[in-house]
């Protein structure tokens, strides 16, 4: 048996491809913090409108599970604003490949599998953001879990269930290949979250509909260290209920696979042209 032992030239070229992915990665992430328009809606409208729904209105105080109306609010908010991130990124990677970009960032040594690995981490960063200062905003706004394990996994989970939606900004740039897409895709994420329950409460026959919506389940999740699936009501007096969570899993298995199904289509019918 042979052992393979390193040469300097390889630990270097390594080291020269670390620094060059941490370089773009860095650069990107300027570049995109940059971009008032981006960083408005990613960063600063999800805690605005925290502070506008958590924080100006009354109720915030009112106990909601295991914390108040403030962190319920706050953490739909984090997972508004995570879900843009995730749908931008993907959706501009989408485009920039699509007109060359990733060519032109070969001539600086940055290879394909980098790129990629580069706009991965750069959808986390951007999707960690607004959950970080939306999360920030609340602790210092009166926003309360009954334990510090409540903040951590409710934050954890507004990450993981923000991540499939890199696939709908992907479907989005493929089937249409413009940055205009995109926007057109953050754009329908507001209906997405009227549905989801994230900007208010609904009942009723809205509420059935808006379980076979996208950001229905991620929402639900999200918001399962402290409600533990219970739909808070409309009006004070109302039953309250509570969602199981093998629908929630179903409705986030479901798009997932849908939008993976229409970037496949999507991929395709590029190819084949």
């Amino acid at each position: 048996m042979t052992t393979t032992i390193p040469t300097p030239q390889h630990t270097r070229a390594q080291k020269s491809q670390t620094e060059i992915l941490l370089r773009f990665v860095g650069w990107e992430f300027w570049r995109n913090f940059r971009m008032l328009d981006a960083t408005f809606f990613v960063l600063v409208l999800p805690a605005a409108m925290y502070l506008m729904f958590g924080v100006g209105m009354d109720q915030g105080e009112l106990p909601a599970g295991y914390g108040n109306v403030s962190a319920y609010v706050m953490t739909s908010m984090a997972v508004y604003g995570a879900v843009i991130a995730t749908t931008a990124m993907a959706g501009s990677a989408a485009v920039e490949r699509n007109m060359g970009w990733g060519r032109q960032l070969n001539l600086t040594g940055l290879t394909e599998a980098n790129y990629i690995v580069g706009k991965m981490l750069m959808a986390l960063l951007m999707a960690i953001s607004p959950i970080l200062i939306v999360y920030i905003v609340g602790a210092f706004t009166g926003a309360q879990f009954d334990s510090f394990g409540h903040w951590l996994s409710s934050a954890a989970l507004c990450l993981v269930v923000a991540i499939p939606f890199s696939l709908y900004g992907l479907a989005f740039a493929l089937l249409f290949r413009s940055e205009t897409a995109v926007s057109a895709a953050s754009g329908f994420l507001v209906i997405f979250a009227f549905f989801g329950n994230l900007f208010i409460p609904l009942g009723g026959v809205l509420l059935d509909i808006a379980k076979f919506t996208p950001l229905y389940g991620p929402a639900m999740l999200a918001r399962w260290p402290q409600t533990e699936g219970m739909l808070i009501p409309m009006q004070a007096g109302v039953e309250v209920q509570f969602e199981s969570l093998w629908v929630l899993f179903a409705n986030v298995g479901a798009w997932t696979a849908i939008f993976g199904a229409i970037c496949l289509f999507a991929s395709r019918r590029r190819t084949s042209r």
